[in-house]
């Protein structure tokens, strides 16, 4: 792999992974448009985890708050802390399910086309922008219920769909449900948190049980893939958290949008 190849997906991944316009098509896609090789193994592990550490440091503070609720959900105590913790241990389970069971029947490898991404990229996108025009209220992350986490859970399962965006289901459940723009994505970046790291001890498995001939990168190259997506994450996470309640979902919609009619224009051509 070229550095060219291993710095742009590094890139791509941290800057793609929290926005609502879906990391995984934005990973597939290059590959797919320009010819290159699969990264292999290696290069998802350290992208996965930069990412991961992106958000636990944005989020420490929340992330300290979910550790004590936990605590306080083990000895029956009722707060906002074990409130947070409970609704993200019931929005998780549908997700790594479902992810499981795409991975055990290979499905997760046939969804990887260019057709699809182009389709859901458009629909969801739409979605997105509606859902947010349309809510009636901008309740605060502490109103969520534990239904509205477990449909949240539900809604986050859909995109293990490439194309979809696990951020933007799941921000445009949230507003479906009367969660601010800034609830909606606070709680889409801690949902993040289990999801991803499931998704780097995945690829983590993948990675020890690969044979040597396999591997298309170091761990040289791995460590600089990890360093920039952990830096573009975080920079991507804190622009976004900061603009989201001013400019609203409408540019990742049209964003989307534009790059669903270009791929369904190159697949067809």
């Amino acid at each position: 792999m070229s550095w060219l190849q291993l710095i742009l997906l590094s890139l791509v991944q941290g800057l793609t992974e929290f926005l609502p316009i879906s990391s995984s098509a934005h990973l597939i896609l290059p590959a797919q448009i320009l010819g290159w090789p699969d990264q292999g193994p290696l290069i998802d592990v350290m992208a996965h985890f930069g990412s991961l550490f992106a958000v636990l440091l944005y989020f420490r503070k929340d992330v300290a708050d979910i550790l004590r609720g936990a605590i306080d959900l083990l000895q029956r105590k009722l707060n906002t802390n074990s409130a947070l913790a409970l609704n993200l241990i019931l929005s998780t389970p549908p997700a790594l399910l479902v992810g499981f069971l795409f991975a055990a029947q290979g499905w997760d490898d046939l969804l990887r086309s260019a057709l699809i991404i182009a389709i859901t990229s458009i629909v969801f996108g739409v979605l997105l922008w509606i859902s947010d025009i349309q809510a009636k209220s901008d309740k605060p992350v502490a109103e969520l219920t534990w239904k509205g986490a477990v449909t949240l859970g539900l809604a986050q399962s859909l995109a293990l769909i490439p194309g979809t965006s696990r951020s933007g289901i799941t921000m445009t459940a949230g507003r479906a449900m009367g969660l601010s723009r800034e609830a909606s994505a606070r709680f889409s970046m801690l949902m993040s948190l289990p999801i991803i790291g499931a998704g780097g001890l995945y690829a983590t498995l993948k990675l020890i049980t690969a044979d040597a001939s396999e591997q298309t990168a170091t761990l040289g190259s791995g460590l600089v893939v990890a360093a920039l997506s952990f830096v573009t994450a975080y920079a991507c996470i804190s622009l976004f958290m900061k603009w989201v309640g001013r400019i609203g979902f409408f540019p990742f919609m049209l964003y989307r949008v534009v790059l669903g009619v270009a791929l369904l224009v190159w697949y067809f051509a």
